[in-house]
């Protein structure tokens, strides 16, 4: 009698990391994650908005000094906010404070940090875009294969959820 012994075949992912070890693994971002990141951007701003009125009609006679110099402060630094968020931050590491905390990352075509020239075409140029008409150009992001909208074609950037660079296979306890 001859037995057939079928040779054990290597773990898929060993196979995959001897092979793209250099190459980063890239997530696409979900649809509702990105939504959620974009939502967490915005409450931060209203935060410093509502923050900073509340400040100003305490410090002065109350709506009777609307538009007074210290909402005017106040929406000045709402504003740096923004640009800080939207701009510097997420040029530098990709990241808002909302993608920060969903895990999300903004990058090249590419790979790589997107830089601040090309997030602020992205944000302050390309959301307003993907706002007209009724979204749309949001949409774009959830019916897309590439999960890239409208802003993010405009920028030449996508958002993704994580990369793993592809480390030493784990170790398999061996059976005694």
């Amino acid at each position: 009698m001859t037995a057939d012994i079928e040779r054990a075949k290597p773990p898929l992912m060993a196979t995959t990391q001897r092979h793209e070890s250099h190459v980063r693994v890239r997530y696409r971002a979900p649809f509702a994650l990105r939504c959620g990141a974009l939502l967490i951007d915005y409450i931060v701003l209203a935060l410093v908005l509502t923050f900073s009125i509340m400040i100003a009609r305490l410090m002065g006679g109350g709506a009777r000094l609307a538009g007074g110099t210290a909402e005017t402060v106040g929406i000045v630094l709402t504003l740096v906010v923004a640009i800080g968020n939207f701009g510097v931050l997420a040029g530098l590491t990709g990241r808002s404070i909302g993608k920060l905390t969903t895990g999300l990352r903004i990058e090249r075509i590419g790979g790589g940090a997107p830089g601040i020239l090309r997030v602020l075409l992205r944000h302050f140029i390309g959301y307003p875009l993907s706002l007209i008409p009724f979204a749309l150009g949001f949409l774009i992001a959830m019916v897309n294969s590439t999960g890239r909208a409208l802003h993010d074609y405009l920028a030449g950037t996508v958002v993704v959820r994580g990369a793993v660079a592809p480390g030493p296979a784990p170790r398999q306890r061996r059976r005694r």
